[in-house]
């Protein structure tokens, strides 16, 4: 048992040496930030076409994660692998684009032709290194310097922190780019349609159901048309509106068995619903919706426009599209 207890706080100082040795190539990469990385976003902002990331090895996988962010979120981005690069994949990159080519030294050799392609046709380079007097920094129309930091590797060999600190300039570039192009949820919506993203960006107007699928009658309706409308939509819940089309009441399948003991022979919906429910937009996120239904304790809820239901939602419709 002690032995086992030696090794586990072996592994904690292990992994707390490690944290602390990336925390410090972070630090090190924040304290070094300027006007470069302006010139950077300025040029990427102004570029007409994409971005091309491109790396060798380790570098490379941080630039495909740095690709699929920017994309995700409003720049047009992807990878080019340099060796594919050399044998047919230049021509995916035009003179509209902007290249950021990552190399921790500097000198990774499977770059040379897009660096030497980039200048034959004029395409800008931002260079990703710690070296700016490598062939990939004096070949950078821009050089976004990484920190000369320490690898936590404790073979000092492997890419641990000067790749975590790639990843932080990325997301750097990343949300700069959000907030200077004004990417709204809604855009990440569209980009994220499958998945947990998806459905938690979904809207009100993405899950309610409309038209004929509502339970909607007049406030003259009969306990009977009421039971009726409520068995046939199966939503639970049936809303009432006056002559103009506008939603003054609910009844839902609580309510009616809380009256169960009551004479209902001669009542309408005017005598039963529950007045001015409550009621949302179309717009609300389906998080919002949800919060809304568990704070409230109620399990239906009308979207109205204008005062008229445009659609229902039940919690189940939430539930099944992930959002609890």
């Amino acid at each position: 048992m002690q032995i086992i207890n030696k090794l586990q706080n072996s592994d904690i100082l292990n992994a707390y040496k490690t944290i602390d040795c990336e925390i410090e190539a972070i630090n090190e990469l924040k304290n070094s930030l300027d006007e470069n990385l302006t010139k950077a976003l300025d040029l990427i902002d102004s570029a007409k076409g994409r971005v091309i990331i491109s790396g060798m090895g380790k570098s490379g996988h941080i630039g495909k994660k740095i690709a699929a962010s920017l994309a995700s979120c409003g720049t047009p981005s992807f990878f080019v692998h340099p060796a594919e690069a050399s044998h047919g994949d230049l021509g995916m990159v035009t003179d509209d684009d902007v290249i950021i080519a990552i190399s921790n030294s500097g000198e990774s050799r499977e770059l040379i032709d897009i660096l030497n392609y980039s200048k034959r046709f004029g395409i800008k380079l931002i260079a990703i290194t710690k070296n700016p007097e490598s062939s990939l920094g004096k070949a950078g129309d821009i050089v976004l310097k990484l920190p000369n930091s320490k690898e936590a590797c404790p073979l000092g060999l492997a890419p641990t922190s000067s790749t975590t600190a790639t990843l932080v300039l990325g997301d750097v570039i990343t949300t700069a780019m959000i907030e200077r192009r004004g990417f709204s949820k809604a855009q990440f919506n569209q980009r994220h349609p499958g998945g947990k993203l998806g459905s938690i960006l979904q809207k009100a107007k993405d899950l309610m159901h409309t038209n004929d699928e509502m339970p909607i009658l007049n406030l003259n309706a009969t306990v009977n048309e009421i039971i009726m409308e409520m068995t046939s939509k199966r939503l639970g819940c049936v809303g009432f509106v006056d002559d103009e089309g506008k939603l003054k009441g609910m009844f839902t399948d609580g309510d009616l068995r809380r009256c169960l003991n009551e004479d209902l022979k001669t009542a309408t919906a005017k005598d039963i619903m529950t007045k001015n429910p409550i009621t949302i937009d179309k717009e609300l996120f389906a998080t919002e919706v949800v919060k809304i239904l568990n704070e409230k304790k109620i399990t239906n809820i009308f979207v109205v426009e204008d005062e008229k239901p445009i659609g229902t939602i039940h919690i189940h419709d939430l539930l099944k599209v992930g959002i609890r």
